[in-house]
């Protein structure tokens, strides 16, 4: 579909580009950042005053760029990615597959679309469950993206998921699994409807040995009223669910949910309606339809998932991984509780911020991510403790104004710099002047030793200045803005 059919009013260039330069900033970085990606400063800057940054975005993710051979041959490579018989590997690879895709293209929004579906109640393989198992989560994911690959539409794809064993690993019984169908796909909260649905599911059932949809020979012949017209066996019910309003109508307003975090019940269900007016019949038309509108773009403040931050930085700060990298961090999803893929009803708070999630999701960031710098040898290797972080070209000459013989004015645009990176705006004047009297002589005509901007190792690492760029993504990682998407006015 294309965006010009979509009832959802979305965001152009022309306003875009009437936007302050910081405005700009914060709606890409909210636009990328939800699709878990983002850019270098320079680069960033480069595209958000092109005058077509929004139609470029958009128009690249219809694009084929990423070699999609050479990233999964990279991810699977145990030598850089660290795999476990008794490890939960598919999700450890779909997280590394995110971060080994270098461009925005149709293959990222593919798996980026499954990820987010696979988040929600509709498709979650609930992993935590005893029917289900960690394969779950690569094969209701894997077929999601081969679908979309396809252009199968999200009405027979749903079918497919609602006719496999994955679906029935989650509920279980007739009774059950037409009740969850109902309610999750069409909001249909009516108790009479829930004996008709496991009427025609009467010869349908997980086998309890093996985890395994068994569909028997008992099959219903009295006729069930649902959906407008009748419905006979478990096949008439779910392609008669798909087919009928109450899905669309049902699969959006999930996807509102989860994106609209901040909006009340009213705001929502406008949201929903003016997307359900243009009819769509691919995920990808529901869920471009809302990143790029004005609504989610400019009037959207919520907390940033684990998901949108951590791949957002690792892009921003052209980070290294290392053997472990995803393996901590699903072990740190967990903590957070934002587990990946785990939950029977899917991630019921987007973003969970009770003291405790929250602590171990500032301590993932500020630990793993933003303290984290390598160079020299670090950068060669994937099994040693020191060999991950941001890389020291993050800290060059050309990314700030270093200015040899005035080390103020090299610390005023040094800080700038990694204050815009990673909150898009410059910092106070209190702010400012806290770095300057801990980094320079009293004199401010000199450094401290333990920020000499002028040393650099015969290595290229810039030891003493990396000092003074933790010492600032340490007072960042405290701050609100860095876990937050910002409404513009």
């Amino acid at each position: 579909m294309s965006h010009t059919r979509y009832g959802l009013q979305q965001l152009s260039d022309s306003d875009f580009n009437q936007l302050s330069l910081t405005d700009r900033r914060k709606v890409a970085d909210k636009l990328l950042s939800s699709l878990f990606f983002g850019y270098p400063a320079k680069a960033l800057d480069q595209r958000i005053t092109s005058s077509s940054f929004l139609c470029s975005v958009r128009r690249g993710l219809f694009e084929k760029k990423n070699d999609m051979a050479r990233v999964e041959k990279e991810i699977r490579n145990d030598e850089r990615y660290y795999h476990h018989e008794y490890y939960n590997n598919d999700v450890h690879d779909i997280l590394a597959r995110f971060y080994a895709m270098q461009y925005l293209d149709s293959h990222y929004l593919h798996n980026w679309v499954a990820y987010i579906l696979t988040q929600t109640i509709m498709f979650s393989p609930a992993y935590e469950l005893e029917s289900s198992h960690y394969p779950n989560s690569s094969r209701v994911y894997n077929w999601l993206v081969m679908d979309m690959d396809d252009d199968v539409g999200m009405r027979h794809s749903t079918f497919l998921h609602m006719t496999g064993s994955d679906n029935w690993r989650r509920f279980r019984s007739p009774e059950d699994n037409g009740r969850e169908m109902l309610e999750i796909f069409t909001f249909d909260f009516n108790d009479a409807d829930v004996p008709k649905a496991a009427t025609t599911l009467q010869n349908w059932y997980l086998d309890a040995d093996a985890d395994t949809l068994v569909i028997g020979l008992n099959e219903n012949v009295i006729p069930q009223s649902l959906f407008g017209t009748s419905v006979t066996t478990g096949f008439d019910f779910y392609r008669e669910l798909v087919k009928s309003d109450g899905f669309i109508n049902g699969s959006v307003r999930r996807l509102v949910d989860f994106f609209f975090t901040d909006h009340d019940e009213v705001q929502k269900a406008g949201i929903t309606h003016s997307i359900v007016t243009s009819h769509p019949e691919t995920w990808e038309d529901v869920l471009l339809q809302i990143l790029f509108s004005r609504e989610y773009l400019l009037k959207t403040s919520r907390v940033k998932s684990a998901e949108e931050l951590f791949y957002s930085l690792t892009k921003k700060l052209e980070y290294k991984h290392w053997k472990y990298t995803f393996v901590h961090f699903n072990d740190a999803l967990i903590d957070m509780n934002q587990a990946a893929m785990k939950y029977k009803l899917g991630k019921l708070e987007r973003t969970p911020l009770d003291t405790l999630s929250f602590a171990h999701y500032h301590k993932y960031i500020r630990e793993r991510i933003l303290l984290r710098n390598v160079c020299g040898e670090g950068e060669k290797v994937y099994d040693s403790w020191d060999s991950y972080g941001w890389r020291p070209q993050l800290l060059d000459n050309d990314r700030f104004n270093y200015i040899a013989d005035n080390p103020e004015a090299t610390l005023d645009s040094f800080i700038t710099y990694l204050f815009k990176l990673t909150i898009h705006r410059k910092p106070t004047y209190q702010e400012m002047e806290m770095f300057k009297n801990n980094m320079l002589t009293t004199d401010r005509r000199e450094y401290q030793w333990r920020y000499n901007f002028r040393r650099v190792n015969d290595d290229g690492c810039y030891s003493w200045r990396e000092n003074a760029a933790e010492d600032v993504l340490d007072y960042i990682s405290r701050l609100s803005e860095l876990y937050m998407f910002q409404e513009v006015r």
